[in-house]
């Protein structure tokens, strides 16, 4: 059975290389106000290697461990993160119809782990999230995903945008969710290569993002709540994909 504990590790020097061993860090938190040449070569890396991270007072850092952590505390994730550039063309070249799921700021960890189980059940080929505003891969998402996301390849991206673009480029259809749209997701033709875009529960899909779309689907909504958890809007989307595949 593999560790679902969350791992870190802490201090300058052991997280410069954790780093440089090629560890997949989820994220680093940094004391507010370092200084010095072991604090700039450690932004460097993690400049270069689009790594998220984020100022906090001193006090956020020892709720997480009292020991000399030197203002710096990484999180190692728990899983590998794939590069969706390698994984669409071995998706063609086996025969396969690409099927990727692309979540914008989806940042509930429980949300975002009932999604990957029910993603690698329907034959998800990826899930891409944003380097930043994306629920964090912990224990919880672990737990949520029921082990799913062992299975499931996730593609950590810098730019959303750019990432769509490619897809685009790749002959993927994009397929943005929203309330507004006048298309029911059922009369949507999914046996073709496919992206579907789920946003954030309050705010929905950025705008920015939303202008990539090819085509806006709704999920008809006939009681009074206003609209689907993600997580169940997901549901329903992912397995009209596998109803018109089958």
């Amino acid at each position: 059975m593999k560790n679902e504990k969350n791992e870190f590790v802490f201090g300058f020097r052991p997280v410069i290389e954790a780093i440089d061993a090629g560890k997949e860090v989820e994220k680093i938190f940094l004391k507010t106000g370092l200084q010095g040449e072991l604090y700039r070569e450690l932004f460097e890396k993690l400049n270069k290697n689009k790594i998220p991270f984020q100022f906090v007072p001193i006090e956020r850092i020892n709720k997480i461990t009292r020991k000399n952590h030197q203002g710096v505390v990484a999180y190692i994730s728990l899983v590998e993160f794939q590069k969706i550039e390698n994984i669409i063309p071995s998706i063609y070249e086996q025969g396969n119809t690409p099927f990727i799921l692309v979540l914008d700021k989806v940042t509930d960890v429980r949300n975002f782990g009932a999604i990957v189980r029910t993603a690698e059940c329907a034959g998800v080929d990826a899930i891409i999230v944003p380097l930043k505003n994306a629920a964090q891969i912990n224990a919880d998402a672990i737990k949520t995903s029921a082990g799913a996301l062992y299975n499931m390849k996730i593609c950590r991206v810098n730019s959303l945008k750019m990432t769509i673009e490619f897809l685009k480029n790749s002959g993927l259809m994009i397929v943005a969710t929203n309330h507004q749209a006048s298309k029911l997701y059922y009369d949507i033709d999914f046996t073709i290569p496919v992206a579907v875009i789920m946003g954030a529960e309050d705010t929905g899909i950025s705008p920015d993002i939303l202008k990539f779309a090819d085509l806006n689907v709704r999920i008809p909504v006939l009681g009074k709540t206003a609209s689907l958890n993600v997580g169940s809007a997901a549901s329903v989307i992912m397995y009209e994909v596998v109803k018109q595949r089958m």
